[in-house]
């Protein structure tokens, strides 16, 4: 052998090499004006969806301008936490198709936390359908504000059905039911970076498969271009200036001579304080009558102050389940105390007889009741609520 390679295996070297790399070429992509026009919604859709955030968590929300950039399953579970919250949004009205919001999972926690009256910190133990509903129900009132927009930029109704939300692990692997089709080849990443208070400073992802992404900026061109023909119109119907010299001549008004050669006449009208001579005569003009004068009466600041400031919309939460718990009372034992534990054995509670038993709402104490017996079960008549 004289150590050259044969064709059969320079083939086999160049396939091998080439496998990522045409994986890469392969993958599709949008033109700058698509992604331009892809940025500008988001941003603007994004911009309303912060406003609608900040009246259902009571932090100042910043959700910074937004990259557009191509990505594949694998690179987003390679460079995400892990689990993560997918939020599916699919179009009703006005535009055809759906993507995805992704959150991490300590933020759908303290988002969550701050929307039940928390302070962002009850963050422990796993997420749970509570923490799934609550989101899935902050995702729709956001999305559906940024739908609002987006039917502003597009001139047409959008509307949104209501979001669902899934817990994913984003192992490399794209399978499940939860994983939508368009995940399992490359499409449109689109990434925010979100600020809530001082509690969240993390990464918000949108992902949209490339066909919605090229419908989404067809539409947008479309009422751009109605939008331009519009203001064409307008101006083409306003009149057209007349040229100044025959404007002078319907008012029988000699134009004005360049510098240097100005009549006499003129020259001396357009003298500061001159009065050009006239054998016309002045027109009457009524005297003035004497008009009562008085001082504007303006209503005080603070009360305008407080009208602008928008109420807490309750309503918004009113189907978010809470838990419920009723403490009959506690005490401390000791390890052997626990164990020496038999039926029979009786444990002394740190509540005397008779004294009101606390009610707690998500661990949270908020009334004090007495221990009541409907039919065969216990029940709770509250006696107290706390401020």
């Amino acid at each position: 052998m004289d150590g050259m390679l044969s064709q059969e295996e320079i083939n086999a070297l160049l396939n091998g090499l080439g496998t990522e790399d045409e994986e890469i070429i392969g993958t599709e992509q949008l033109t700058d004006a698509e992604k331009d026009a892809i940025g500008e919604i988001s941003n603007i859709s994004m911009g309303t969806a912060a406003t609608t955030l900040f009246s259902l968590v009571n932090q100042r929300v910043v959700i910074t301008t937004p990259v557009v950039e191509y990505a594949t399953w694998k690179e987003i579970a390679n460079s995400y936490d892990k689990p993560c919250v997918f939020i599916q949004i699919y179009y009703e009205d006005g535009l055809d198709g759906n993507n995805i919001l992704i959150l991490k999972e300590k933020d759908v926690k303290i988002i969550t936390d701050l929307m039940m009256g928390g302070d962002g910190t009850n963050i422990d133990g796993e997420l749970s359908d509570l923490h799934l509903s609550a989101i899935s129900e902050a995702m729709n009132q956001m999305m559906g504000s940024a739908a609002t927009s987006v039917s502003s930029m597009l001139e047409k109704r959008v509307n949104i059905s209501p979001p669902t939300a899934n817990i994913v692990d984003m192992d490399e692997s794209v399978s499940g039911e939860d994983i939508a089709e368009f995940l399992k080849g490359s499409f449109v990443k689109v990434s925010f970076n979100m600020v809530i208070g001082d509690l969240v400073d993390s990464v918000l992802m949108q992902l949209y498969p490339f066909d919605f992404a090229r419908n989404l900026y067809k539409e947008f061109i479309a009422a751009n271009s109605i939008e331009g023909e519009r203001q064409v119109e307008t101006q083409s119907a306003k009149p057209k200036e007349e040229p100044k010299e025959q404007q002078a001549q319907e008012q029988n008004v000699q134009p004005s001579a360049p510098a240097g050669n100005m009549p006499y006449s003129n020259a001396a009208a357009m003298m500061p304080g001159a009065m050009p001579y006239t054998n016309q005569q002045m027109p009457y003009t009524q005297p003035v009558q004497d008009v009562n004068i008085q001082p504007a009466q303006f209503a005080p600041f603070s009360q305008i102050t407080q009208q602008m400031v928008p109420p807490e919309n309750i309503d918004l939460l009113m189907d978010v389940p809470l838990e419920v718990t009723v403490e009959l009372g506690r005490t401390s034992k000791s390890i052997k105390d626990i164990l020496d534990f038999a039926p029979g054995t009786i444990i002394e509670l740190n509540r005397l007889a008779g004294e009101p038993i606390d009610v707690l709402v998500n661990g949270k104490f908020v009334a004090k009741g007495e221990v009541v017996v409907m039919e065969e079960a216990f029940g709770i008549r509250v006696t107290e609520i706390t401020k």
